[in-house]
């Protein structure tokens, strides 16, 4: 987190690939940031996303926020929706950034079988990451395409940004009829976000 002064600047990279619903979760944090009276920008980065490509989003939130990039080595919170990707953008982290990372492996367009021992890399490289079964994850909320919104709900303890900004955003961005049940999702993730490492809590 860089500061000058009291002001504080919030810097969360979110990555996934195409389908997981990177964009949307973005957008719920940037809404909510500003919400609670922030100042917000958001950067995305889409690759491939219809062929399962990699997706990324710079979400930077405080005072006053000039520029929508998160240099590397510099991200507060890196939350990742699937392993591989996860490894691809540890260099975006330091010593004190929060990891919430989702064990889902999705096979990249034009290979064969997935990396064996990702996994055991991002536990030795981010000891201290905390890691959700996306398949229980799913079956505790009901349905696969609110896994995204639930790991916001993990996300919301480290940034503790207000419940009711929280709601506003999903209200707001989320599909026509969903905001309950994707309320609902970011409700069990906030449950179980406990044990996240955040902030100042050393994952490297």
């Amino acid at each position: 987190m860089q500061s000058t002064g009291q002001e504080k600047i919030w810097n969360i990279l979110m990555a996934g690939v195409g389908g997981q619903g990177i964009i949307l979760a973005s957008d719920v944090l940037a809404a909510a940031a500003l919400a609670a009276g922030f100042d917000a920008k958001k950067s995305e980065i889409h690759g491939m996303s219809q062929r399962g490509g990699s997706v990324t989003s710079h979400v930077r939130f405080g005072r006053t926020v000039h520029s929508p990039v998160i240099e590397e080595g510099c991200a507060d919170v890196l939350l990742s929706l699937e392993l591989m990707e996860t490894l691809r953008w540890l260099p975006f982290t330091h010593a004190g950034t929060g990891l919430i990372v989702s064990t889902e492996k999705i096979l990249p367009a034009n290979v064969a079988e997935y990396p064996a021992g990702i996994e055991e890399e991002i536990r030795t490289l981010a000891p201290r990451a905390r890691f959700l079964d996306p398949a229980a994850l799913a079956e505790k909320i009901g349905d696969k395409k609110y896994v995204n919104v639930a790991l916001c709900g993990v996300l919301a303890d480290i940034l503790e940004l207000p419940e009711t900004a929280w709601r506003r955003a999903i209200d707001a961005h989320v599909p026509g009829g969903t905001a309950d049940a994707n309320w609902r999702a970011f409700c069990i993730g906030r449950d179980l976000s406990s044990s996240c490492p955040g902030p100042g809590v050393s994952s490297r």
